[in-house]
């Protein structure tokens, strides 16, 4: 068995797979629109700000988490938007599977 070969073999699949194919589909579309891109690429930024200091472990005020809710529903107002936010999370949560499943492999899961 070579791991490369089956490296490839996984990158085959998860690009075969329903969660990547609608993602993708509807990642075109947003982009097509300049506008909704920009509105999720904003929604994105702060949510990944919200993340990062979670992470270096500062306090996320109420302020802050707010912000990002507001954002959040102004976006999925957006019938194209918030199919394109299922979307993404359904494709996120496969892809935390397949890193569990080879973080569990390396002792790091």
């Amino acid at each position: 068995m070579n791991v490369y070969e089956e490296a490839h073999a996984l990158s085959r699949a998860i690009k075969a797979s329903e969660e990547f194919k609608q993602y993708d589909e509807v990642k075109k579309k947003v982009k097509a629109n300049e506008q909704l891109d920009k509105m999720i690429e904003d929604f994105h930024k702060k949510q990944m700000e919200v993340q990062a200091k979670q992470l270096m472990g500062e306090e996320v005020n109420q302020e802050m988490m707010q912000q990002v809710q507001n954002l959040y529903q102004v976006v999925a107002t957006d019938p194209l938007a918030a199919q394109y936010l299922q979307c993404e999370m359904r494709f996120q949560v496969m892809m935390q599977d397949v890193y569990k499943i080879l973080g569990e492999v390396m002792d790091i899961g």
